[in-house]
């Protein structure tokens, strides 16, 4: 949680451009925009009484649309479903200017949600025998992690998987260069190859010897990327769409690939610079993300795609006990205590009593998070169209919380 934070007041809290699951730190003090909103609870063995599972109802599911509204965006959609049953409400607008509903089947940004796919292909090259765990970097893309101290000899697969590595995060650099809508301007169609990326992270120290701390970066992931195109002879988002979007049926999952245009329909995102000054980031080229945080969806294929993480439909058991095996990450202490992070999935306590596994992640304009039961009965998608401020991340967790434990 270390991004740099930026002046400008704001009347409802810190804005995040990327957030603790993107560059590791909030920062921007701003107004907050447009947010939607979907929460689906799968079909299976969740039990449901009456028209909602345990008095989660469409009383509460506006309360708690209300509440994230509340917190100064502009405008939240959510949906339930169980079998053929469906909730859904609305509170605020999609658009600052011109209004109108968010539209449920709309498109976003998922940022750092990409590394739980990305996570899911290394760990199927591994079911494969192709690749290992304990495989150096160096072994795979030999001279690229070195300088300032980095080894890529001494980092393996694992510990790019679970932020251990101690690489510094190369978004902080690019985080840095926002501080106006002109830089922004520069950056939003800026194009970079994964090996610049990885090159401005090799500018800087190490953070610490690998292995020895939890520190999130999106380097790990950028390179994770490099890899699997290494041991596979494919880019990494193909490999994503042959082994997971098209056998889970994602219509609307794609890699945007240096196309700045996010598809119809979607809602409007603004990202503020202070509370008087905003940009509207729908479209934008973002390969600058790449393997770390590039991919587009909607909140009906995120959901399934969750669900499946759940039910252990991607990975097999000892595939997925090895995502599941996890570390403190103590970087995110202070925005959720007890958080614990895995191989490309992080683990979260539940107000009630145990957990549940989720990834979350921002782009400029864009904040996801979501969450699935242990056994994936129960998954959560939320997408925020804006870049959000600290009392909407919490409104949020707060939505998740509610429906996991079926509160009234």
């Amino acid at each position: 949680m270390l991004c740099p934070r930026q002046s400008g007041a704001g009347p409802k809290g810190e804005m995040t451009v990327f957030d603790a699951r993107w560059v590791s730190r909030r920062w921007f003090k701003a107004a907050a925009a447009a947010v939607m909103v979907v929460v689906t609870v799968s079909v299976g063995h969740v039990a449901w009484g009456g028209d909602a599972p345990h008095g989660y109802g469409q009383a509460q599911l506006q309360r708690d649309l209300d509440a994230i509204r509340d917190t100064g965006v502009s405008g939240v959609f959510a949906e339930v479903r169980s079998g053929q049953r469906r909730l859904s409400g609305t509170s605020g607008v999609a658009d600052f200017d011109a209004g109108g509903a968010v539209d449920p089947d709309g498109y976003f940004r998922m940022g750092s949600n990409t590394k739980t796919f990305v996570a899911v292909v290394v760990l199927q090259l591994v079911r494969e025998r192709r690749m290992s765990l304990d495989d150096p970097v160096e072994r795979w893309l030999p001279g690229v992690v070195t300088g300032n101290g980095n080894d890529g000899q001494a980092i393996t697969v694992r510990q790019l998987l679970q932020h251990t590595s101690g690489l510094h995060n190369y978004a902080e650099d690019l985080s840095q260069r926002i501080t106006s809508v002109a830089e922004y301007q520069k950056l939003r169609f800026e194009s970079f190859a994964p090996d610049q990326l990885v090159g401005i992270a090799m500018a800087h120290a190490p953070k610490f010897a690998p292995g020895q701390g939890f520190s999130y970066s999106n380097t790990n992931y950028v390179l994770l990327g490099m890899i699997i195109e290494r041991v596979s002879g494919r880019p990494w988002n193909v490999e994503v769409h042959n082994r997971i979007v098209r056998p889970l049926g994602l219509r609307h999952t794609i890699a945007p690939g240096d196309s700045a245009d996010l598809p119809d329909p979607h809602a409007s995102a603004y990202l503020f610079l202070d509370a008087q000054t905003r940009v509207e980031t729908a479209d934008a080229a973002v390969n600058w993300s790449d393997a770390a945080g590039a991919l587009v969806t909607n909140a009906d294929d995120l959901s399934r795609f969750w669900s499946a993480i759940g039910r252990g439909t991607l990975l097999r058991r000892a595939e997925q006990d090895e995502m599941r095996r996890t570390v403190p990450a103590t970087t995110f202490e202070e925005d959720q205590p007890g958080t614990r992070y895995g191989l490309g999935i992080q683990w979260t306590p539940l107000s009630c009593g145990g957990g549940y596994w989720f990834h979350d992640g921002d782009v400029p304009g864009f904040s996801t998070k979501n969450g699935v039961s242990a056994d994936g009965r129960t998954t959560v998608v939320i997408s925020i169209s804006t870049s959000a401020d600290t009392p909407t991340h919490d409104a949020a967790w707060k939505l998740i919380d509610n429906v996991m434990c079926r509160r009234l």
